[in-house]
């Protein structure tokens, strides 16, 4: 079943003046680790002519915490000092130091967050305050609104604000938080500054080397009305990850044993297998800023963002089957069958001998694959006595996929013995022994074209008034325009009559030897560790281009859909203050006009027609943040709102699609209505000593809905089928939660950083009856760091906890990922003031993930191996 999407419901009786508490700006750097010279060692603050110098943690630390004091909302920031600073190699990575977020770390690398429980699709990113369009490589990924953090390094990155709490100025769409990435600019740093970095980065599991290299340049005119800055980053990484997989089922079949004996109606996994992927990750990503002071008020730059990311990879996978061995009737032969009974009371086969016709497949796949970003900014401010003008416009265009995924099928006859008991992963070939490539024959091949596209066009203005007498301080009022649309195409290639002869070619004909022995930490004495596999120089100069020639391609409509939306807001907000308060209220109405287009089937024929919905709301989201000054020391934070987040483009596809073989049909649903809630938050900041922190937030959301698949009977085309296709369930989820952070600079150039935070969260039932786990969420997450520096030398240690996190329904039960811990580290030594050496460890560990159904039925366990990298730093 497609995962469940969760929304937002109502908070009753949200309190007014509930005082809902933040970590501010929080003063570590998105690894703590990272915290070195601050950037202020390079800024010059606008309109001073005076070098400010910042130097160390502390000073750092210090500086942000000024700044969090003035932070009006419930934010938290992640600072990057100076270019590749970062040991994280891209923002995901840094963002998951910051209390409240948690990261997928499935292909070993973040990509996707999850904020304060919340799912990832319910929290937006931007850059510089604007969307940035992006896409994702893989065939199995759906285009969501959430932001693929591949395509951005860390070391272009200026800051990246978290907004927990809105503001009626900031963008709509988010429940957990919105993250807004900032790039330098010039007239932040010094009238001439360079940097580069120059690294080797070593992949443990493929035991691979590659380079990282990295640069700013940053000029301003004497003058200081004109400035330009260049940063690129050019990363390569060789990944390797093992997995043991189970491709569970939801679907039911009737099991059949020796005697005969029928168990009918029980969950079968399609089958397994042992798999290792392997990854080239190539990423170049540019920044370009041109800023222009005209005059004393005026101030304008321009952004031109690219990211080019290609991601050439392959999985070999030594397949065993179950579920892939019915028969048209839904029987599955098997030997001596082996039954737990899921938590919906259905029982799931997990053990047995099947075969011996087609015991085995093996399925190679090589992509040729990319992801790409591309975003021109302009933005201009007008700052006069008592008001000020700000207006941005720009585009952003985003785009993924594979060029290429070509796959070879595999097949011999063995009897199999799998046991997927809980917790437990064996399987064994009785015929065959997998390090034989003679043994398995080509059956067929098969090539996949996907492209997912992104566009949006946006247009910004508001003007503030400063009105500084009485309770009102000042007054914002502005309206935006975003234009986007949405594609998703894949064509598919399929065996053709120039194809000839591939019943004689086996898997030795493209084999040279055994694979490299597989999971090693995650594997049962039983599970399968090694075989032959394919060549990867054999399969592109012998096996693609015998079987490119023979290829036919076609689209395939059932899966293509054009989404477009036209999105107006409009808004307003006050700044207030008086006594011991501070804060701001406002209001944002937006409309949104939605047209989703996709091809219809509606009968199995392959006839398909275009179809098109349309459909209009209006959402009017109210917003207030206060601050109360205890002392000089203690503040007490907090806020109330209402936000939203609409649904993911997969989900509101317009296409319905009735099976050629069966009476079924699957379908998008256009009318989804999108996610509201009302959330508050009441916290304390206690600036205790010098350069050091204790806070506490207390945070709680409703929200109206969430999203789950079913199967219910409809009418299509004069035919009453079973047709499954994405609803909003009646009730919703409550998210309530507390964020603890801690933060001390002690003397001799120790300190630490710990941040904590529970998330009770919960969900009602579907309409199904099936009571779920909110996706995403993690009840406990946890960051601790310690750090010294002192004489030139800086060393720190991390680790970052998550507990369990839950995932879609699958046999009978709910996919589950186990509690996950990982440390890092990094260490540098300052050669010289402006030249420094620095030594990272990721993952040092090699920490498994592992994910099983709530029934224990293991669904994957992968390792990614640790990375160690070394490098040197310079600046000018």
């Amino acid at each position: 079943m497609t995962k469940p999407v969760f929304k937002k419901k109502l908070l009753p009786n949200l309190i007014a003046l509930a005082l809902s508490g933040g970590f501010a700006h929080h003063a570590y750097a998105a690894d703590p680790v990272a915290a070195e010279a601050a950037q202020a060692s390079d800024a010059v603050p606008a309109g001073d002519t005076a070098t400010v110098e910042v130097r160390g943690i502390r000073e750092r630390l210090k500086r942000n915490l000024a700044e969090k004091r003035d932070s009006g909302n419930v934010i938290d920031t992640v600072t990057a000092e100076e270019v590749g600073k970062f040991p994280d190699k891209n923002v995901a990575d840094s963002l998951q130091r910051v209390p409240g977020i948690s990261v997928d770390r499935t292909w070993g690398e973040g990509r996707d967050i999850f904020v304060r429980g919340t799912d990832k699709n319910l929290n937006l990113t931007q850059l510089n305050g604007q969307a940035v369009a992006s896409g994702y490589w893989w065939k199995n990924d759906s285009q969501s609104r959430g932001f693929n953090y591949d395509i951005l390094a860390s070391e272009l990155v200026g800051s990246i604000d978290v907004y927990k709490s809105p503001s009626a100025d900031l963008d709509e769409g988010s429940i957990g938080g919105l993250v807004i990435v900032k790039t330098r600019k010039p007239f932040q740093l010094k009238p001439l500054v360079a940097q580069v970095s120059a690294e080797a980065t070593y992949s443990k599991l493929p035991k691979k080397t590659d380079p990282q290299l990295s640069g700013l340049l940053s000029w301003t005119n004497e003058q200081k009305t004109f400035g330009a800055l260049v940063a690129l980053s050019r990363q390569q990484r060789t990944m390797r990850r093992d997995g043991l997989e189970n491709f569970t089922d939801s679907t039911k079949y009737n099991i059949v044993d020796q005697n005969g004996v029928v168990t009918p109606g029980a969950y079968a996994s399609w089958g397994g297998g042992s798999a290792i992927f392997r990854q080239d990750r190539k990423r170049t990503t540019g920044d370009i800023t041109l800023q222009a002071r005209p005059n004393a008020n005026t101030d304008l730059s321009l952004n031109y963002m690219n990211s080019d990311m290609s991601m050439d990879n392959s999985n070999q996978n030594y397949l065993w089957e179950a579920g892939g061995l019915a028969d048209k009737k839904g029987n599955i032969a098997v030997t001596n069958p082996k039954f737990i009974t899921t938590s919906d009371g259905t029982k799931a086969l997990v053990g047995g001998t099947v075969g011996p016709t087609g015991g085995v497949s093996f399925e190679p796949i090589f992509r040729q694959s990319y992801v790409k970003s591309e975003v021109l900014d302009l933005e201009g401010t007008y700052d006069a006595d008592n008001w000020k003008f700000h207006g941005q416009a720009g585009t952003t265009k985003g785009s993924g996929g594979s060029d290429h995924d070509r796959n070879f099928w595999f097949v011999g006859n063995t009897r199999t013995t799998f046991n997927i008991a809980p917790d437990t992963y064996e399987v064994k070939y009785l015929d065959i022994n997998p390090l034989d490539a003679s043994k398995l024959t080509l059956q067929s091949s098969r090539d996949w074209i996907r492209r997912m596209e992104t566009k949006e066009n946006y247009a910004q203005g508001d003007l503030t008034l400063d009105l500084n007498n009485g309770f009102l301080k000042s007054i914002k009022v502005g309206a935006k325009f975003r234009d986007t649309t949405v594609q998703n195409h894949r064509i598919i290639g399929t065996d053709g009559p120039g194809n000839v002869g591939w019943q004689s070619f086996s898997l030795a004909d493209l084999s040279t030897g055994a694979s490299p022995l597989l999971s090693q930490k995650a594997a049962n004495p039983g599970s399968l560790t090694q075989y032959a596999w394919v060549d990867d120089g054999l399969a592109y100069s012998k096996g693609f281009p015998m079987y490119d020639k023979g290829m036919v391609y076609a689209e395939a409509k059932g899966e293509y859909y054009k989404i477009k939306e036209k999105i107006y807001a409009t808004y307003a907000r006050a700044d207030f203050a008086f006594g011991q308060w501070r804060g701001d209220f406002g209001a944002r109405i937006v409309k949104a006009d939605q047209n989703s287009e996709a091809y219809q089937d509606l009968t199995g024929t392959g006839n398909y027609s275009l179809a098109n919905v349309s459909r209009s709301y209006t959402d009017v989201l109210p917003n207030l943040n206060a601050v109360y000054t205890v002392n000089k020391d203690l503040l007490v934070r907090g806020a109330v709102a209402r936000v939203m987040a609409r649904n993911t483009y997969s989900d509101l596809s317009a296409s319905t699609e009735v099976s050629g073989t069966t009476n079924a049909a699957t379908s998008g649903n256009p009318l989804l209505k999108p996610y509201h809630a009302n959330q508050a938050e009441i916290g304390a900041e206690w600036y205790y000593a010098d350069a050091s922190l204790l806070s506490a937030t207390l945070f709680a959301k409703k929200l109206d809905t969430f999203i789950y698949t079913q199967t219910t009977q409809e009418n299509v085309a004069g035919v009453v089928r079973p047709v499954t296709r994405p609803y909003n369930a009646n009730n919703g989820e409550t998210v309530n939660g507390l964020e603890l952070q801690w933060q001390q600079a002690f003397s001799s150039g120790f300190g630490a950083i710990v941040n904590y935070t529970y998330t009770d969260a919960k969900t009602g039932a579907n309409a199904g009856g099936v009571k779920l786990n909110v996706v995403g969420n993690s009840r406990n997450q946890a960051n601790i760091t310690g750090f010294f520096e002192k004489n030139g030398y800086s060393a720190r240690l991390s680790y970052n906890y998550r507990s369990k996190a839950y995932g879609a329904l699958d046999e009978g039960g709910q996919d589950v990922t186990s509690a996950y811990g990982q440390w890092d580290a990094s260490a540098s030594w300052d050669i010289t003031p402006k030249v420094s050496l620095y030594f990272t460890a990721v993952n040092i560990t090699n920490e498994v993930i592992r994910t099983n159904t709530t029934d224990g039925l293991p669904v994957g366990v992968y390792e990614n191996g640790a990375r160690y990298s070394v490098g040197l730093k310079a600046k000018f």
